[in-house]
């Protein structure tokens, strides 16, 4: 601790401040800077971006983004490194260790997004094979997802192995003939769910929404065993679907304390799948820069976004 040490400094920092018309620059309360982490799908990005356009153009903050893992971001509430996660996927480990154990974050509600995690097919596998959508025809069709990767097995396409995934104890405890195969990425994941449609090629992959990728190519939900309360507890013996996700923000709880208006801002953020899906989608298929695609949705939707500016 070096707190004694700086106290002398901080307090004439203070006075000068005050005597001279001006905020102090040091922290989120006093138009200053927030962390915002980035993780590595388009949607959060695209929230991030908004949340962020927000700050700077109707608060005046300065925002630090850092591109980093999830589990990353909890363990830095720690360290002050990060203010805000603006999309968080469940993690009730994390939560209950950074939250309630070590009383570092705070939840700051929910986003309005819903998501659903799942294992989908391409739209054309569904049709032309209708039993494939239940898991427990799964086994007839594994020859169809047989890779290199997989051998005999066939082979269910994973994203980045730092997501919310089930799918190896799901395979396990579900006796399925089929292998795990982590492609590394959200943006890995839709050019093989892309390729796959164009091309007609076999394809079983977990997949989520909210997503822009649904606005341009069909997919098929795999009914797995139906959720319950409860039901993936125990995350080895997992054999049931995701839950539905309601979507919330993660704060340090030193931001929720002095954040001030940047804090007021997050935590009146909410908004909807489909607000998301426009900003990604500019993002991906307009190719714009996130910061392009939030400036034209933040032009657009004044209406939805007035009522989370702090007054």
């Amino acid at each position: 601790m070096r707190m004694k040490t700086l106290v002398g400094p901080l307090i004439a920092a203070l006075l000068l401040a005050g005597c001279s018309g001006e905020e102090p620059e040091t922290t989120a309360g006093s138009k200053g800077t927030v962390n915002l982490d980035i993780h590595a799908w388009v949607g959060y990005e695209a929230q991030a971006a908004v949340l962020a356009y927000l700050l700077e153009h109707e608060l005046g903050y300065k925002v630090n983004k850092r591109a980093v893992k999830e589990d990353q971001s909890w363990r830095d509430f720690e360290t002050g490194k990060v203010d805000v996660i603006i999309e968080n996927w469940g993690h009730p480990d994390l939560k209950k260790e950074f939250i309630e154990e070590k009383k570092v974050a705070l939840t700051a509600g929910l986003t309005g997004n819903k998501g659903v995690i799942g294992w989908y097919v391409p739209e054309w596998m569904a049709k032309k094979y209708p039993e494939i959508t239940d898991y427990r025809n799964l086994n007839k069709f594994a020859n169809l997802f047989r890779t290199e990767k997989t051998g005999d097995a066939g082979q269910i396409l994973d994203g980045d192995p730092t997501f919310v995934t089930n799918d190896e104890a799901l395979v396990k405890n579900l006796g399925l003939n089929y292998k795990v195969v982590y492609s590394g990425s959200e943006a890995a994941l839709i050019k093989a769910a892309q390729y796959a449609t164009k091309n007609r090629t076999p394809l079983l992959m977990y997949f989520y929404e909210p997503q822009w990728l649904f606005t341009k190519v069909k997919l098929v939900k795999i009914a797995l065993p139906p959720y319950a309360v409860g039901c993936d507890a125990n995350a080895a013996k997992v054999a049931c679907d995701y839950p539905p996700y309601l979507l919330d923000k993660i704060v340090s709880r030193r931001f929720a304390e002095t954040g001030g208006k940047a804090y007021e801002l997050v935590r009146n953020f909410t908004w909807t799948n489909d607000d998301q899906n426009a900003v990604a989608s500019d993002m991906i298929n307009e190719k714009m820069t996130a910061e392009e695609a939030a400036k034209r949705w933040v032009a657009e939707n004044k209406i939805v976004w007035k009522d989370w500016i702090p007054r």
